[in-house]
């Protein structure tokens, strides 16, 4: 696997400063994201944890797992947690050329419409109001992202990344990534996902856990 950050650096946010990486550091809140849902394997269990602590968090969804769960994409809505886009197809932004990105960015975009519940008036809000993009594996030309936020959309990067992705690293390595390094404010990437399930299901319970007892609050990205 390549090399990667699990604490972002500085300069990285401040070279590409449009982005959003993590938020004011003067409240003990932090904002969990879930990249690659939904699925059958972990999403809901997902949502079940973050009830417990009434926690909210942000979903960076794949249209194309929209179009297979749909159910489970009502599920994220009706607990009022936000939903973004994480392109149609799960794509490399440094691999794929400027249009095809786009189409697939806006494919992604006509599947969460098509699937939201409409008669509900906080979830025309959450519509309204969350034009988030995540780029999957944080890679996306600058081109790409100017055209991007010029939809109105909001790049969302992070702060924090746990790497429950990486299969070489042990479940207490994972959460070890966490605790070391959030700070109030940070953006932590999580996976809702097979591949990250395991990791998710050791982690996620401690981290809320952990952070609810030092008075953290968990908030959604709006």
């Amino acid at each position: 696997m390549k090399p990667y950050f699990i604490k972002t650096p500085n300069l990285l946010k401040i070279i590409f400063n449009k982005w959003v990486w993590s938020f004011s550091a003067k409240e003990k809140t932090i904002y969990l994201t879930f990249d690659d849902g939904p699925t059958t394997e972990i999403t809901e269990w997902t949502l079940n944890q973050l009830q417990k602590h009434n926690a909210k968090a942000t979903f960076f969804c794949i249209g194309k797992n929209i179009e297979k769960y749909p159910e489970i994409f009502q599920k994220i809505i009706e607990a009022k947690h936000t939903v973004g886009n994480h392109t149609h197809n799960h794509l490399n932004g440094w691999e794929t050329n400027f249009q095809e990105y786009f189409t697939n960015f806006a494919q992604a975009n006509q599947t969460m419409a098509y699937n939201f519940n409409w008669n509900s008036k906080s979830q025309k809000n959450i519509t309204q109001t969350a034009k988030l993009f995540r780029p999957p594996y944080g890679k996306i030309s600058l081109k790409q992202s100017k055209q991007i936020r010029r939809e109105g959309y909001k790049i969302i990067m992070w702060d924090v990344l746990s790497a429950d992705f990486d299969t070489t690293i042990s479940k207490k390595k994972c959460l070890k990534n966490v605790i070391e390094n959030v700070k109030n404010g940070s953006v932590i990437v999580f996976h809702d996902s097979e591949k990250a399930s395991e990791k998710l299901k050791y982690v996620l319970p401690k981290i809320l856990e952990y952070y609810s007892e030092k008075g953290y609050n968990f908030k959604r990205i709006d």
